[in-house]
């Protein structure tokens, strides 16, 4: 009896041979070609399965997102339970940050794609590119949850900070790989203003409350 495939287990590895080739060569010089042979199957089974290269473009954006959350949940988890915002803050920032192997090449990568997208306008369309308001989103209620805790010093506007931390995270991800700055550097700058936000100890309202 022929081995039934599983066609899903086959598409992410053909979008991990993906990542793998243009996390060595560029997300613009990778072809399908290149892909197969990475991935040790046929051209004619990539084709299968995406039928352009677009589309195998945007399941490999798709996949790449859902690595990125697995990393953050993982650091996340790594904070102990029942984590405070700061320390979930911390998670998804220096996810991003590329201090490994699997985050460097996340970060070359999604900065390809954004890359790309400048032209592109079904990329563009896609919500990893086009929608940066839900990870602002995500990040302004972590810090309106610390405000209300009483972490925050006085006079934050959550949604303003929000939006300067991810767009200090990216910068400072991009000097990491082109060797501007090392990772500890740019964590230690997270952390600074990370400081500048939060009271000193992050310990707020609600902590005191459950000493008291």
């Amino acid at each position: 009896m022929p081995k039934r495939v599983d066609h899903a287990e086959r598409r992410t590895e053909i979008a991990e041979a993906l990542v793998r080739v243009a996390g060595r060569r560029g997300l613009h010089a990778v072809g399908m070609r290149d892909v197969a042979a990475e991935a040790g199957v046929s051209l004619r089974l990539v084709q299968y399965y995406f039928e352009t290269k677009e589309k195998l473009l945007l399941f490999g954006l798709r996949h790449l997102t859902e690595k990125f959350g697995e990393r953050v949940a993982a650091r996340v988890r790594a904070a102990g339970d029942a984590p405070e915002p700061r320390a979930v803050i911390e998670a998804l920032l220096m996810a991003a940050l590329p201090t490994d192997e699997e985050s460097r090449t996340f970060h070359h990568l999604y900065t390809s794609y954004a890359v790309l997208a400048v032209n592109d306008r079904t990329l563009a369309a896609q919500p990893f590119i086009k929608d940066p308001d839900a990870a602002e989103a995500v990040l302004a209620g972590l810090l309106r949850q610390a405000q209300e805790a009483g972490l925050l010093r006085p006079g934050v506007d959550a949604r303003s900070e929000a939006v300067s931390l991810l767009a200090m995270s990216a910068g400072l991800g991009t000097s990491v790989l082109v060797g501007q700055r090392s990772p500890e550097s740019a964590a230690g700058i997270l952390e600074y203003h990370l400081d500048r936000i939060f009271r000193p100890g992050g310990r707020g309202t609600q902590a005191r409350r459950t000493r008291e």
